[in-house]
């Protein structure tokens, strides 16, 4: 049938499993209880059975010790067994059986049931105990009494009733104490338990209160047990980590917003200039072409940006690699500038490949060239050459140059010598040149020795 829907039928077991608590602190109170219980169960059986052997034991001597007084009034030095009459006799008669060989002598009146288990037990000789039920808890011990010419036996019985009684009491008293110790055990466990944990909680609200990520406290700056103290080390490690993610994160938003400025204000720039007035066909297709150009740029843009995050985040590995022309790249970079009349490209010797992609080149190179294009006077020159360990080229100005004050500061995120100079800006263009530079094991410094402007160098590994 369509249209029913058929829900899964829970496992008959999941009604049998008994619900565990949600809480750390009910689940180890519950642990502590069980392990308790099983514990003073052994204890409880061991303690009353062995209460229940010296109950036994004590009943034995009791009888043992009746039969030997009774001994003491049989005369077995003839060759008939002679009973003596003493004082008392009573006390001594009850329940004592006494036997001549097999026969009889002497019985309790009013005992008539135990005689034939009395025959049989003083029939198999020697000192002897049993228990019987009939008819009652019953425990009969023999004792032979020997002479020179003639033997008895002396069999007496002892009801256990009492012992057994105080067994039982012992037995619920062991049953009651055992339901006190298990309250006070789990109440206990509980109390401990939660005065263990209340590190933990007040760990969590200060996570709570600190927003964790976004604030620098440290939960290892604490005062904690070793335990929590380890667990507060591992948790500032994994924030210093997060916080660092972040940071990449949004250092890297920052620089593909920096990056894509310049292509996209093209693009919006040719098609303003396309909408002001009419366009003739072969215009249109100049500013198809310029819009296509500039998308392509920030497509690489972003694929550039995007491979150095993802080899950062594989705890800098090296970048793609790749060779990349320098002097065909200079002269791309030069013709999508707004004034590449101003740009001048030289090289000396034969043609340089660096060993870079061209579009890590072209993102290494291109802040500089922007940059000195923003402050130069009257001409920027690019300069390219070899040098004993690579390849290096020269980004030149005949700008203000960089003022020595700031020239510690030029390559750290957001800084400007002069934010109010009237240049568009954000402080993103230098570093990220050098990160990038760096992630294919090159590097861009600022010669503080050249006075006629701004100079930068660019050291890149040979292709």
């Amino acid at each position: 049938m369509t249209g029913i829907r058929r829900w899964p039928r829970p496992a008959p077991t999941a009604f049998l499993r008994p619900p565990a608590p949600r809480t750390l602190r009910g689940r180890l109170a519950l642990v502590a209880l069980t392990t308790a219980t099983l514990l003073m169960l052994i204890l409880t059986v061991a303690f009353n059975t062995v209460a229940r052997q010296h109950l036994q034991h004590q009943a034995d001597d009791e009888l043992r010790t009746r039969a030997a007084a009774v001994a003491t009034t049989i005369d077995t030095s003839g060759t008939t067994v002679r009973v003596t009459e003493t004082s008392h006799d009573e006390l001594l008669d009850t329940n004592v059986w006494i036997y001549a060989g097999g026969r009889l002598l002497e019985k309790p009146p009013t005992a008539a049931r135990l005689t034939r288990v009395t025959d049989t037990l003083a029939g198999r000789g020697g000192p002897r105990c049993i228990t019987t039920e009939v008819p009652g808890p019953l425990r009969l011990c023999s004792r032979q009494v020997s002479g020179d010419r003639s033997e008895a036996t002396v069999v007496t019985a002892l009801s256990l009733a009492p012992y057994r009684g105080s067994a039982d009491t012992l037995l619920l008293g062991s049953l009651a104490l055992d339901a006190v110790m298990l309250v006070c055990t789990y109440a206990l466990t509980r109390l401990a338990v939660g005065r263990a944990l209340r590190p933990v909680r007040t760990m969590t609200d200060q996570a709570t209160r600190w927003s964790a990520v976004a604030s620098e406290e440290r939960f290892g700056g604490l005062r904690h047990p070793a335990e929590l103290a380890a667990l507060g080390t591992s948790l500032d490690a994994i924030l210093d980590r997060i916080r660092t993610l972040l940071r990449h994160e949004r250092q890297l938003t920052a620089e593909l917003s920096h990056e894509l400025r310049t292509p996209l204000s093209r693009i919006i720039a040719e098609l303003d200039w396309w909408h002001t007035r009419p366009r003739t066909a072969d215009e249109t297709r100049t500013t198809h072409r310029i819009i296509a150009g500039a998308a392509g740029s920030m497509r690489a843009i972003c694929d550039t940006l995007l491979d150095d995050a993802r080899d950062d985040a594989r705890d800098g590995a090296p970048a793609a690699p790749g060779t990349a022309e320098i002097v065909p790249t200079l002269h791309r970079l030069v013709e999508a500038m707004d004034t590449p009349s101003r740009l001048t490209v030289s090289t000396d010797g034969p043609p340089l490949v660096a060993g870079v992609p061209p579009a890590l080149l072209e993102r290494i190179v291109s802040p500089l060239l922007t940059n000195a294009c923003r402050y130069a006077e009257s001409r920027v020159v690019l300069r390219a050459h070899r040098t004993p360990d690579g390849i290096r080229v020269d980004v030149i100005d005949d700008g203000p140059g960089v003022p020595p004050p700031f020239a510690g500061q030029l390559f750290e995120p957001g800084r400007r010598a002069d934010p109010g100079d009237g240049h568009r800006g954000a402080g993103l263009g230098l570093p990220l040149a050098r990160r990038l530079a760096r992630s294919a094991g090159g590097e861009v410094t600022h010669d503080a020795g050249f006075t006629t402007g701004a100079r930068f160098e660019i050291s890149l590994p040979p292709g």
